[in-house]
């Protein structure tokens, strides 16, 4: 199977004409398997099933779907969110890939050299650029590729492997489903982490969790009662002092609270904006030393949060931050909001700091957990679809004109 048809029958439900294809094709399959097992009972061998789509899943008299279906209708429901969440930068890439493939018909230097051109303005990075050109053109060589067309796929696959070349489990979150769990978000004023704490507890509500907040800004005006907005909106307790009270304070008193309350995850503002790198350092090494002898694992991950829109500014924040303090993960945010998500692989790729989760949009649920395949989906969709339904368009009359030479025979 390509990797684009992998990723069109993994993110999307098929369409009403295509369920009916399919609807037949189980019938046959469950025939065929009917008759194998009544003929042939040393044959082991079971027919495989196609695995049921989203608006057939079936649930059983208590209500439950199968883990098949219930991941299954999950990838759906992801892929369409970063689908709608990446369109702007959809419409551009798509175009621009487009454009550059009918202007360079044959895979040479000068396609390169565009192409090389075209992702750097898409904020993906010089070195990330670098990096990708130069597999793509072993990978042509390899594959004895001559025709930019052919090469569609390839770039997209390539991404992924740039994303993932050095763990493929980056994205996910440390944590433990035993004890506490400290979160601490970092950021600079204005890239929307007030919110993305408040969207995070929302989440991890969902899943079940206690959560509780700590409003460690205490140097921002109004950002202690912005926090508690957001507390009192998705149902959550927050621990707060006077405006100018020290931080590490306010996290002590959180984490003693948390213990007492049985709170699973302790999420914890920090200030966005000091005087300068030193007095920022300094605080937060304050912090993390105070989170670190109530809870010697804690913090269990510090999470930066990075306006996607400002595209390479996110990227110089992000090698302060990682200056400053041990960054485990990024909250890129307003991804929505950019012609120019490719700053989630310079991030990646040159400062070796895995995205976490991605701001898709304006509600609660907007706010989801990374995975690259959903990110190069909601980046070239419709042109995986168009190129999965070409060549099986392709394939189908390959079949007809066999068909039809056979019965001339």
């Amino acid at each position: 199977m390509s990797f684009f048809k992998r990723l069109k029958d993994k993110f999307t439900a098929p369409t009403d004409e295509q369920q009916q294809i399919e609807d037949k094709e189980q019938q046959e399959i469950d025939q065929t398997g009917e008759e194998t097992q009544s003929t042939d009972s040393q044959n082991n061998d079971k027919p495989a099933k196609k695995v049921k789509k989203l608006k057939e899943a079936d649930f059983d008299d208590d209500g439950l779907i199968s883990i098949e279906d219930f991941e299954e209708i999950e990838a759906q429901q992801l892929g369409a969110k970063f689908r709608a969440g990446l369109e702007k930068s959809r419409e551009n890439f798509q175009a621009q890939l487009n454009n550059l493939i009918a202007r360079y018909r044959k895979v040479d230097e000068d396609f390169f050299e565009a192409l090389e051109e075209m992702l750097i303005t898409a904020d993906v990075g010089f070195n990330t650029v670098m990096d990708l050109v130069e597999e793509l053109r072993t990978e042509a060589q390899r594959r004895n590729i001559t025709e930019t067309e052919d090469l569609r796929e390839v770039i997209v696959e390539k991404i992924v492997e740039i994303y993932h070349q050095e763990d493929d489990n980056s994205e996910a979150m440390n944590i433990e489903n035993e004890g506490l769990n400290v979160i601490l978000m970092v950021g600079v004023n204005g890239v929307g982490k007030t919110t993305t704490i408040g969207k995070l507890a929302h989440r991890y509500q969902a899943e079940g969790k206690k959560v509780m907040l700590a409003a460690g800004d205490t140097f921002r005006a109004g950002a202690i009662e912005q926090l508690k907005v957001w507390g009192d909106r998705v149902g959550v307790e927050v621990m707060s002092q006077s405006e100018g009270s020290d931080p590490a304070a306010v996290m002590y008193d959180a984490i003693n609270a948390a213990k007492n309350k049985e709170v699973d995850i302790l999420i914890c503002d920090t200030a966005g904006r000091l005087q300068n790198k030193s007095n920022l350092m300094n605080e937060l090494e304050k912090v993390k030393r105070v989170i670190g002898r109530a809870i010697p694992e804690a913090p269990h991950e510090v999470l930066l949060c990075l306006d996607a829109t400002t595209g390479q500014n996110a990227l110089s924040q992000a090698k302060s931050f990682k200056e400053v303090t041990n960054v485990t993960g990024i909250v890129l945010t307003k991804l929505d909001g950019t012609a120019k998500g490719g700053i989630v692989l310079a991030i990646r790729n040159e400062l070796h700091i895995p995205v976490k989760y991605v701001g898709l949009g304006e509600k609660l649920d907007d706010l989801q957990p990374f995975n690259p395949e959903s990110y190069v989906y909601g980046l070239f969709a419709d042109m995986i679809e168009e190129n999965v339904d070409k060549v099986s368009d392709d394939e189908q009359e390959q079949e007809e004109i066999e068909g039809n030479s056979d019965e001339s025979k």
